[in-house]
Formats: C-alpha cells, sequence, structure tokens
C-alpha cells in the first residue's frame, strides 16, 4: 500500500496536527498522534465499505498495538468489539472465505466438521499467529471455545505477540470464557511480549479476581 490506511483515514478527515501551543510554541509528539489517532479513528466507519481485506487486517493490527499500549499504562482493554466490529462490517463471498472467517462468524458446524476431517489443524494460525481459539475467545463464542477445547487446542498457544487466549478473553471482558479457559487448564502467569499478565490487560474487577485467585491456588 503506498500509505498507511490510518494516516490517510487522518488526512481525509481533515485533520491537521497543531503547530503548538500558544505558550510554549510546541506539543509533544506523543499527544499530536493520540489526537490524529482519534480523530482517525472516528472517521474510520465511513470507509469501512469500500475497504479492501488487507487494509482491514492492516487497521486491525495498528488499533490492536495503539489499544495494549494503552492497556500496559492505564489497563484500557485492548482487542474487544470496537476491534472486532472491523471484521463485522466486511462482507466475504463464501468461496472466498477461510477457516478463520467461519470461527469469526461463529459458524461452529463448519469448524467442527472441518476438524474432524483433518482439512483443519485446530491449532492452525493466521499470518498474526492466532488460532482458532484465539479468535473464538476475541468474539466471546463460548460453545466455539468449548468446541475447540474439546479438540485439543492448545489452550496456553501464544500469537506472534505472546497473547494467549486468557489474554483476549480478559481484554474483551468475557469473564464465563475466562472461567472456562482456567478449568481447561489455561496459564494465568503467561506474559505477553509486552511483559503484561491476562489481569493486566482488563479493567473487570471479575475478571482480574479470578485470575489472581486461580493463579494464588496454584502456588
Amino acid at each position: 500500500m503506498a500509505s498507511p490506511p490510518l494516516a490517510a483515514a487522518a488526512a481525509g478527515s481533515g485533520v491537521e496536527a497543531s503547530s503548538g501551543s500558544e505558550e510554549t510554541g510546541t506539543v509533544p509528539p506523543d499527544r499530536d498522534l493520540a489526537a490524529l489517532f482519534e480523530q482517525a479513528a472516528e472517521r474510520l466507519p465511513a470507509l469501512l465499505p469500500t475497504a479492501s481485506k488487507e487494509q482491514l487486517l492492516y487497521l486491525y493490527a495498528r488499533f490492536k498495538q495503539m489499544t495494549e499500549k494503552r492497556g500496559k499504562e492505564s489497563k484500557t482493554a485492548f482487542g474487544g468489539p470496537v476491534v472486532s466490529s472491523l471484521y463485522q462490517e466486511e462482507t466475504i463471498r463464501e468461496e472466498d472465505k477461510n477457516i478463520f472467517d467461519y470461527c469469526r462468524e461463529n459458524n461452529i458446524d463448519y469448524v467442527t466438521k472441518a476438524i474432524q476431517s483433518k482439512k483443519v489443524d485446530v491449532n492452525a494460525a493466521d499470518e498474526e499467529g492466532r488460532a482458532l481459539l484465539h479468535w473464538a475467545c476475541d468474539r466471546g463464542h463460548k460453545e466455539l471455545v468449548t468446541v475447540l477445547l474439546q479438540h485439543a487446542a492448545d489452550v496456553n498457544s501464544q500469537d506472534g505477540e505472546g497473547q494467549t487466549a486468557l489474554h483476549y478473553a480478559a481484554a474483551c471482558e468475557f469473564l464465563d470464557i475466562v472461567e472456562l479457559l482456567l478449568k481447561s487448564g489455561a496459564n494465568p502467569t503467561l506474559r505477553d511480549q509486552e511483559g503484561c499478565l491476562p489481569e493486566e490487560v482488563t479493567d473487570c474487577k471479575a475478571i482480574t479476581s479470578a485470575l489472581q485467585q486461580h493463579t494464588a491456588g496454584k502456588t
């Protein structure tokens, strides 16, 4: 791509970076970037209908990186419905779908048959290292999570950024899935590449408590 989608979105929104405050004549670069990001994100819904799949994947990754960094500083969760909505807005032709598309749309029957027929490895990962279990947890598909675990999905598999299914379920605040993962052997002490535990990527007190109690029970 000639230019990153977020940069293009910011430019198309008519946003211009501040030239500086009246007092100092300068604005910290991080404030400029944060403002541009927020305004680009506001414009994003209007651009989704014309965005390609590659552009949506790029936006997903960039949004996730931005919100993860915030999560480390203030426990604002990454992932979750806001990120997932990028895919919900996309219409994919049936003949173009892959196993991850069927997982995201919670097509339990298709995913189950594909795994049982050995056409798909239950632990297969996408280009970002996300397994089917990561996606099912990200979308809150508890029944599908159960099916994947029954078919020997690696509950502690880490994606390209070191995040486990627990990170995804915790960040998206799906307490029932967090509890299911813990009962299935998920390790709450695994850190991602940013050094964050699953309990550190959520604002949900019930999830934090469940993860901490489980960890304490193992020591």
